[in-house]
């Protein structure tokens, strides 16, 4: 074999291998080659996953032919991708409108005429000052208009007003009642609305007299449902004069329980136009010499003002009980046009001095039948000549020891 030409004897050994593996199979190297070519190939199928699917059957048929070409991959059908939805309708901005529903229940309107509040009855809240409840009712009241009676509640001759004060979308009406017990008369603002059935209600007090202030004057209702009600500080009653008068506009509104105070000022306080004037006395009282049998009488007051304003005038009242003779009744102002005609008015104190006033008089050289106890007081007049009380009224006061 060794004289055989190199090129036959590698033919030779390439049919006999052919040969054998023909007849005894493939071998154990064979074996193993194929199981680690077909744990690649898993591997990739794993990692291409779709892929995998179409081409594995190719690769691995052409791995037990032995093929060493590549597999041409089959065309892969694109997927048909499922009909998309169409996109949902985008929310509008704001507030949406909501949709108006006709059998939707609606607030009764609570427009309620003179007339016909007059003819219903109704129930009010309490009133105030507490001594009045049991006098002034309350409950299933017909109010009156126009009566003199004490204790009898009133419609009083305030304009009604109507406006949506608690927000249901449909007007009330708000009335001022009030009860006399005496020259004056207790107030109260009052909230009034219709039920479904058409009856008149009562939805609440918006503020009463006693609350702060003594007196209720006018009200209205502006465009938010808040009721503003001008208030005064005393009632004008028993010959009270106007000017002391103090007013304020207070406001209120519907809290879903109550109306309460939501803008306005809360109190009065002390009134910036008034003083304190303090008053003390000397006096000294004498026979008159001669046949008159009458007496002098000499009244020394010394008078401060505490302030904290300036007093343009002084006025000293019930300080004449007899004839005047001399001292400051010459300088008394003879014609003040205060209705409240004072004993004799005088140019008053700066704020924080002091002043002496001297007035001489000829009274009775014994006490007549109708003598008694003199009070001898002064007080704080403006330069209009107008009265105004004092801030503490129990210093402006001095008390005669005898009668006169």
């Amino acid at each position: 074999m060794s004289d055989l030409d190199p090129l036959l004897r590698e033919r030779l050994s390439a049919y006999r291998n052919d040969v054998v593996s023909r007849v005894t199979g493939p071998g154990p190297d064979q074996a193993r080659h194929l199981l680690r070519r077909r744990r690649r190939m898993t591997a990739v199928a794993v990692a291409v996953a779709a892929v995998v699917l179409v081409v594995a059957p190719v690769v691995a048929n052409a791995a037990l032919r032995g093929d060493r070409n590549p597999p041409v991959p089959a065309e892969s059908v694109q997927p048909t991708a499922p009909p998309t939805s169409a996109p949902p309708t985008p929310t509008p901005t704001g507030s949406p409108t909501p949709t108006p529903t006709t059998n939707a229940p609606t607030a009764p309107d609570g427009r309620i005429s003179r007339a016909q509040l007059l003819a219903a009855r109704v129930d009010l809240p309490n009133w105030q000052p507490a001594e009045m409840e049991g006098g002034c009712t309350t409950s299933k009241v017909r109010l009156q208009t126009d009566t003199k009676k004490v204790y009898v509640p009133e419609l009083t001759d305030d304009e009604f007003e109507h406006g949506d004060v608690d927000g249901d979308g449909a007007a009330e009406t708000i009335a001022i009642v009030g009860c006399r017990y005496g020259e004056a008369s207790a107030k109260q603002v009052v909230a009034f609305d219709r039920d479904r059935d058409g009856r008149i209600v009562t939805v609440g007090r918006v503020v009463r007299t006693g609350d702060g202030f003594d007196d209720i004057l006018a009200l209205e209702i502006d465009q938010s449902g808040s009721v503003k009600v001008r208030v005064a500080d005393i009632v004008l009653c028993c010959s009270t004069p106007e000017y002391l008068r103090r007013e304020q506009v207070r406001t209120y509104r519907w809290n879903g329980e109550r109306f309460s105070q939501n803008d306005g000022p809360t109190t009065f306080g002390k009134d910036p136009r008034l003083t304190d004037l303090r008053m003390s006395m000397t006096y000294e009282l004498v026979d008159v010499p001669g046949t008159d049998t009458r007496r002098k009488l000499t009244t020394v007051f010394t008078v401060t003002n505490a302030g904290p304003i300036d007093a343009p005038q002084v006025a000293f009242e019930s300080i004449d009980v007899g004839e005047p003779a001399g001292g400051d009744w010459s300088r008394c102002d003879p014609n003040p046009s205060s209705r409240y005609l004072p004993s004799c008015l005088l140019p008053g104190i700066p704020a924080g001095e002091s002043r002496r006033y001297t007035f001489v008089q000829l009274v009775p050289g014994k006490p007549g039948p109708d003598a008694r106890t003199r009070y001898f007081g002064v007080s704080h007049y403006d330069a209009q000549d107008r009265s105004w009380p004092d801030l503490r009224e129990d210093n402006n006061k001095v008390k005669f020891p005898l009668p006169l």
